[in-house]
């Protein structure tokens, strides 16, 4: 065997490796990425919809009144909470502007698929939504 033949020997062989390589990574950020994107828009979603239960739940004294319409702070809070709960993930509610505007924040995380083999086990994702208590004009 000449010189030139046995420094050649496994050249191919490491370029296969870092190709493989490189193409576990951009699958594992197409995958994982997409997940953590996906797992997002869901906390994004299941907090508007706490946000519009929670929003449902007016003061009925004041309302009956006429005196204010605005959302009772604890049937709020609970109905926003039952909705997270059974649905599985864990959030924050907040009512502001005097009863009349509440946010809720959705805390979830996505289990990975690739990131794990470099010790991402999990990426964390929240979600918000606020809903504002509007009155008709006139009635």
């Amino acid at each position: 065997m000449s010189r030139v033949q046995r420094r050649d020997r496994g050249s191919m062989s490491l370029f296969f490796a870092l190709c493989t390589l490189a193409i576990f990574m951009v699958m594992g950020l197409l995958v994982d990425g997409g997940g953590a994107l996906n797992a997002g828009n869901r906390a994004t979603s299941l907090a508007q919809e706490a946000a519009r239960t929670a929003g449902q739940q007016i003061d009925p004294a004041q309302a009956i009144e006429g005196t204010a319409i605005t959302i009772d702070p604890d049937a709020a809070v609970g109905a926003a909470k039952d909705y997270l709960t059974a649905a599985g993930v864990q959030g924050d509610v907040t009512i502001t502007d005097g009863g009349q505007t509440l946010t809720v924040t959705v805390h979830d995380s996505y289990e990975t698929y690739f990131a794990q083999f470099v010790g991402a086990q999990a990426i964390g994702v929240t979600g918000t939504a606020t809903a504002h208590l509007q009155t008709q004009a006139g009635g």
